[in-house]
């Protein structure tokens, strides 16, 4: 029995290994059939496209945090504030 669970770690680092070797030479490919400036490009646009991705489930979490504190408010009694109609807590005007 020992021998069975030896084989079958041995086979899944076999496979950790080839699949790590072979991500590790497709990117060395496309490295080098593409410029510096080309690699810069694409890795900036993965980085706007994750940033405006995570803007944007933030801002959903913000959202649903309000509506649960705003139902929360209604069943307790309190006065809900409408979206915008918030104080900015300063007393200058703009």
């Amino acid at each position: 029995m020992p021998l069975h669970g030896l084989l079958g770690k041995a086979a899944t680092t076999v496979v950790t290994g080839a699949v790590g070797a072979a991500a590790y030479d497709l990117a060395r490919t496309a490295y080098a059939k593409s410029s510096p400036r080309d690699t810069a490009v694409v890795l900036t646009s993965w980085g706007l496209r994750g940033t405006r991705r995570a803007e944007a489930a933030a801002e959903n979490a913000r959202l649903a945090v309000a509506d649960v504190v705003a139902e929360a408010k209604g069943r307790i009694g309190e006065e809900v504030t409408p979206p915008g109609a918030a104080d900015a807590g300063h007393a200058h005007e703009h």
